[in-house]
């Protein structure tokens, strides 16, 4: 027995010195440099209401991925038409989102079935024959349509994922919601609008031919010439400051894409003194943009970044080594952030702002210090009513319950769990619970002590008695705590946390802790009557 408590007491002793360990960082800033390099520096992980900073619900339009997805097919389908000479007129695109073309004949109806069997499994056709001609209407299959709107939503994740982590922000949280919603939390944000442009931005890099066959001004009274589209330049007139957009006509086909790039970073111009983004293409982009350049010297190229072109400059000759710049009268943030876009890739569909919560750094303060003074006057009050209800074995569990404080607040450190203002609430509560077993527990002693038993015998009845109860109670609530876990979000889930870990450190603490001391009073000191 006397080894039995020497080593409990030591694990014991090796748990509150490994918490200690962990929670140092948060309790001082001025640690040897030895400790900074061997043992742990992470601090408690505040939450968005304890720190400040934004919450944001995202919709992805996933409908709109599908409908690019039809979009870029139909495209390749039409230029695989015109290869293989196969008749046919593109019709506007019908309700619902579809894709039509007329087939004047059976025989282009006959070639065209082929080739979209062939080449273009993810589509379906609806056709429909009149006088000999044929509408056939394309639309995504269902089955494809799902998995495109379920990539839509990860790849968005991933891209917002990829923009805040090279913003700078500290411990952000970004969760998938539902099917089609995202949560963004971002502690310590100061610029709210920066922030929620560069996370809601598409980011759609487009290069395109300006359409200089066609009149701009007639396109501009309706008649827009099949296989061009009108888009806007962005100009900063230097004297005046203000900025204007000037109506170009460009081809709607694209050359290159985002997709292409493999760097971008911030440069200040020589001229100027202006900053502007560098662009570097990958191996392939490298050589589409050399060939683009080689095939349209002395023609306009747009640079459009999300439907606006920023630049549209003339080609003068070929250009190789797979590099450009993006100009536009950025200020420095603007072409940071426009950096930052384009290394993290575009998102594959637009977000839409459901919800925008902003906390302020003083609101998060005061949450704290009100949660502190929470959570010390309830332990005060806990520590008066045990020693008093309780005496000495009351004065037992008060220290198993400081021992719960330490140890709880170690583990969540140790495991990067985050602290919020519910998880304060969570461990106000954990206090209560830590030493309702004990209350248990001493009650099933006074209880034997009655009956006329020894202090030893009734230690040991007392601890038998009430463990299933114990166990019974904790084990159900912290059953509710996991699904709440599971299924709760934001401040759900911050009081689930230090529930869960109060729970566990607590079924410890109660039950293994207080027991030591009991057995070295009863089998070390030799005491022959306790005080309860």
């Amino acid at each position: 027995m006397f080894k039995s408590i020497r080593i409990r007491a030591a694990v014991t002793i090796i748990l509150c010195l490994a918490a200690l360990v962990y929670l140092m960082p948060s309790l001082t800033s001025n640690l040897p440099d030895a400790w900074k390099q061997y043992l742990p520096t992470e601090k408690i992980h505040l939450g968005l209401d304890l720190q400040g900073g934004m919450h944001l619900v995202l919709e992805v339009d996933t409908a709109k991925a599908v409908e690019s997805t039809l979009e870029r097919t139909t495209a390749d389908l039409k230029e695989n038409l015109m290869e293989n000479r196969i008749r046919f007129r593109a019709r506007d695109q019908v309700k619902g989102g579809g894709a039509a073309f007329e087939l004047p004949d059976t025989a282009a109806r006959e070639a065209f079935d082929k080739l979209l069997k062939n080449q273009y499994p993810d589509l379906e056709a609806d056709t429909q024959v009149t006088e000999g001609k044929a509408l056939v209407t394309l639309r995504i299959k269902e089955k494809r349509a799902a998995d495109i709107k379920k990539m839509a939503v990860e790849q968005s994740l991933e891209t917002i994922r990829n923009r805040v982590d090279q913003f700078g922000i500290s411990e952000p949280e970004i969760i998938p919601q539902g099917t089609d919603r995202i949560i963004v939390q971002l502690p310590g944000v100061k610029d709210p609008a920066r922030a929620k442009n560069l996370i809601g931005r598409t980011a759609l890099l487009e290069f395109k031919l300006v359409d200089e066959e066609h009149s701009l001004d007639e396109a501009l009274k309706g008649n827009i010439p099949e296989g061009s589209v009108i888009a806007y330049e962005s100009r900063l007139d230097r004297s005046s400051g203000r900025r204007s957009e000037i109506p170009l006509l460009l081809k709607n086909k694209s050359l290159l894409t985002g997709d292409a790039l493999e760097s971008a970073k911030v440069q200040i111009g020589d001229r100027f003194g202006e900053p502007h983004v560098s662009i570097k293409f990958n191996a392939q982009g490298a050589k589409d943009f050399d060939r683009i350049t080689a095939e349209n010297v002395k023609k306009r190229l747009a640079i459009i970044l999300d439907g606006v072109v920023h630049s549209a400059p003339v080609i003068q000759e070929r250009i190789s080594g797979g590099q450009a710049q993006i100009t536009g009268s950025f200020t420095m943030e603007e072409a940071s952030d426009l950096a930052i876009v384009l290394r993290a890739g575009a998102l594959p569909a637009p977000v839409n702002f459901l919800e925008e919560r902003t906390v302020g750094p003083s609101l998060g303060q005061d949450s704290i210090d009100k949660g502190t003074w929470a959570s010390v006057v309830a332990g005060i009050l806990v520590f008066l009513f045990m020693f008093l209800y309780y005496r000495w074995s009351g004065l037992i569990a008060d220290v198993a319950l400081a021992m719960n404080m330490l140890l709880l607040l170690g583990v969540m450190v140790a495991f990067k769990a985050t602290l919020t203002l519910p998880g304060i609430a969570g461990i106000v509560l954990t206090i209560g619970m830590a030493v309702d077993a004990n209350v248990l527990i001493n009650e099933r002693i006074r209880e034997e002590l009655r009956l006329g038993k020894t202090s030893r015998a009734a230690i040991e009845a007392g601890y038998a008695k009430a463990f299933l109860t114990i166990f019974d109670s904790n084990v159900t609530t912290l059953v509710a705590a996991l699904f709440l876990f599971g299924f709760g979000s934001g401040p759900v889930k911050g009081f689930a946390v230090t529930l869960t870990i109060g729970i566990v450190v607590s079924m410890f603490t109660a039950v293994f802790v207080t027991r030591i001391f009991f057995d070295h009073f009863v089998w070390n000191r030799k005491i022959q009557k306790i005080s309860i």
